[in-house]
């Protein structure tokens, strides 16, 4: 387990490297796997890097990682890209209140509109705008050039293999707990 570019050590107030955290924990907790810590603690560590990275994006297309997730969500319903705010908050994990304040900001921006439904006035329609869609377009370019670089050290076989095993611990933890694909609290 040797320290990766970018996982420098312990000064005063940064994030110990992996070894450390594994030493430290082997150090409080006997019992630990090491070979499971540090898989599981990389994975962590990645996830959180790579949102800070999208979340810089996002923010330089003038937008939050909030309205990036309900911008995704309508493009993967598919054209005419819509659906009910209750939809899109059972889909987000938020409350329907949450989702009616991120509705509110989308709408201000343009980013959405949020119309009756003519067939049935008590619904309410969230639609995707052309402005939308293109921030949407953008961020999705965006990502593109920074995961290209994140995965440019690994051959296609390395990358179908790494696709298949972290699919593989998806759906296990999907399986074991199917209530948990939304946040945890709706702090937005």
């Amino acid at each position: 387990m040797g320290d990766t570019p970018g996982n420098v050590g312990t000064g005063i107030g940064s994030e110990p490297t992996l070894d450390e955290q594994i030493a430290a924990y082997q150090r409080e907790f006997r019992d630990l796997d090491p070979q499971v810590e540090q898989i599981v603690s990389a994975l962590s560590r990645l996830n959180r890097r790579m949102n800070v990275a999208y979340g810089r994006q996002t923010s330089a297309l003038g937008m939050s990682n909030a309205e990036w997730e309900v911008l995704k969500a309508l493009v993967l319903s598919g054209a005419p890209y819509q659906m009910g705010p209750g939809d899109l908050a059972k889909r987000l994990g938020l409350t329907p209140a949450a989702m009616t304040h991120r509705i509110d900001r989308m709408v201000t921006e343009g980013l959405v509109t949020r119309e009756r439904d003519e067939s049935n006035r008590v619904r309410v329609i969230v639609e995707l705008t052309v402005e939308g869609r293109e921030k949407w377009l953008e961020a999705m370019r965006m990502a593109t050039v920074f995961e290209e670089d994140l995965l440019q050290d690994l051959s296609a076989e390395e990358r179908t293999s790494l696709g298949n095993v972290l699919t593989r611990l998806l759906r296990r933890v999907e399986h074991a707990q199917p209530d948990a694909g939304g946040r945890l609290s709706d702090l937005d």
